[in-house]
């Protein structure tokens, strides 16, 4: 119990100073790898959409990207591959928005895990009963070496496992770990998903 404190304690620290801005380190860090980038769906409505407005691959009529959530997350795909930020595995919670996510930021095909869903119809009920302690133990990972883990997921999921991290999280904002191992991480950057072009220019 002691132990995990000081780990709360250190990441609330670090996490109360760093951002993209006032790290200029952050892209050389993440082009050497070793970091997990767990972040939330790009912007999506709150309200699905009805058959008529919703894309052709969104059988369930879950939740959609809009136009801005599509855009920023093609945004953040490019500038990633612009930065030369190597890419490893990508986690990704089964609910359409999420998968969108990953799909127009060219990430290729996500594994998705039931741990990383929003208790909502794409889960099956009862399927999860520790979320946060899941969650938590994925971002302490060492990624494959030289490449970074991206996990996209919620951010009810976000916050409940990482509390210090912040309240809320913005939709498509990227929280950058350093995975220690043993469920701890230490949170080196929060990138807004707009601030991707930035950092690739």
């Amino acid at each position: 119990m002691f132990r995990a404190l000081i780990g709360i304690c250190f990441l609330l620290l670090t996490a109360s100073s760093a951002s993209a801005d006032t790290d200029p380190k952050l892209v050389e860090q993440l082009r050497h790898g070793g970091y997990v980038l767990l972040m939330r769906h790009a912007s999506a409505p709150q309200a699905a959409p009805d058959k008529q407005s919703a894309d052709p691959e969104n059988k369930g009529l879950e939740r959609q990207l809009d136009a801005n959530g599509r855009a920023t997350a093609a945004a953040m795909g490019g500038a990633i591959k612009s930065l030369r930020i190597p890419v490893g595995a990508v986690y990704s919670s089964p609910t359409y928005r999420a998968r969108q996510t990953v799909h127009h930021a060219g990430l290729g095909t996500p594994e998705t895990f039931i741990q990383l869903g929003d208790k909502g119809s794409s889960m099956e009920k009862g399927a999860v009963t520790n979320q946060a302690g899941w969650l938590r133990e994925k971002v302490s990972e060492a990624p494959r070496p030289g490449a970074n883990t991206i996990i996209v997921t919620h951010m009810p999921n976000i916050v409940t496992a990482f509390p210090d991290a912040g309240s809320k999280v913005a939709e498509g904002e990227a929280l950058v770990f350093q995975p220690q191992g043993g469920g701890k991480a230490v949170l080196i950057a929060k990138v807004p998903i707009e601030d991707w072009p930035n950092l690739a220019r």
